[in-house]
């Protein structure tokens, strides 16, 4: 059974409320249906009622059992608006910007996550993942001890010798660009939570990559992922978690053992983390593309799970997020 097939079976013994802020969006609409015949999610699809069911129609989605909320005549709106101001007077907000922001389905919907009223949100079919990301971070925030959100790639090889019986998580893939070292330690304990989490790896074994293992280079971007490794051991002290290493001696046993003897995790990582999201996107994408790999993007660090979907997404693209964002939310 596939990584995704076991997301979907994990999200069905446990049938969470994902919210779609785009819910007029054809491909969302057809997701949708999938979601909730095939018992993986209840969706809530949010916007002029009206207009998605016109859209609905068009798409060929009977979303007869599906439940559908328009911010702006929602019963709701008053509860959020005075719980957003409450959240957001410090920096500025008033009831009358409240008010407004809540009329909008991406807020309204970040508002349902907030609340307890949805599990989990999906958007960015039609979106930036900014345009999801700005409210989420301002409502739900990070989780306590995480200060960043970053992302993991659910990342699947056909060679069963490495990473988990073939399954790897790769990060930060998305969303950092440039981590400090405070940052990138963080990515790194995320990033073992998310294995853990979606992926069923009882003991994820994290390393943090590099162009140098163990001292055989010297350079500032190499003493950056040390200093992570020092910080990352402090925050999870039973985490296994070892650095700096290059990519192939954190995968293959003979390597590992050569260039990092006496590591816990060289040669037999599951959990990789890129020092930067240059590397991280590049790296996925040559394993994704030459190494026939299937790898799913999943964002971490938010106190309740919000995910991001490419805007080219397909409708299997929508259900595999929907799913993993009722599994987060378990």
């Amino acid at each position: 059974m596939s990584i995704l097939e076991r997301i979907k079976e994990k999200a069905k013994q446990s049938r969470k409320r994902i919210v779609f802020p785009e819910g007029d969006e054809p491909r969302t609409l057809q997701a949708a249906v999938i979601l909730s015949s095939e018992g993986i999610a209840d969706p809530i699809l949010l916007g002029n009622e009206a207009t998605i069911r016109e859209a609905a129609l068009a798409a060929d989605a009977d979303i007869t059992n599906i439940e559908v909320i328009d911010p702006e005549n929602s019963p709701s709106a008053e509860a959020y608006t005075a719980k957003l101001y409450e959240l957001r007077k410090a920096k500025g907000m008033t009831i009358e910007n409240a008010a407004s922001l809540v009329k909008d389905p991406m807020y309204y919907g970040i508002m349902m996550v907030k609340t307890g009223d949805a599990d989990g949100l999906v958007s960015g079919a039609a979106h930036t993942t900014g345009d999801m990301l700005r409210p989420a971070l301002q409502i739900i925030k990070t989780q306590p001890g995480i200060g960043i959100v970053s992302s993991s790639m659910l990342v699947e090889v056909p060679n069963q010798n490495i990473g988990d019986h073939g399954l790897l998580v790769y990060a930060d893939c998305v969303v950092v660009p440039c981590p400090t070292a405070s940052e990138l330690a963080q990515i790194a304990v995320s990033a073992a939570q998310t294995a853990k989490k979606l992926c069923d790896i009882e003991e994820p074994r994290v390393a943090l990559l590099s162009f140098s293992t163990k001292g055989s280079a010297q350079h500032e971007l190499v003493t950056k992922v040390r200093e992570a490794t020092q910080i990352a051991h402090k925050l999870s002290p039973s985490l296994l978690l070892d650095g700096e290493m290059q990519f192939d001696a954190a995968l293959i046993p003979e390597i590992g053992a050569s260039k990092a003897k006496g590591s816990p995790v060289a040669g037999c990582a599951n959990v990789l983390v890129f020092p930067d999201l240059q590397a991280g996107n590049i790296g996925y994408k040559i394993t994704q593309r030459l190494g026939g790999a299937i790898a799913f993007a999943v964002l971490q660090g938010l106190d309740k799970p919000c995910n991001d979907l490419s805007r080219g997404c397909s409708v299997e693209d929508i259900v595999a997020t929907a799913a993993i964002t009722a599994v987060q939310a378990q």
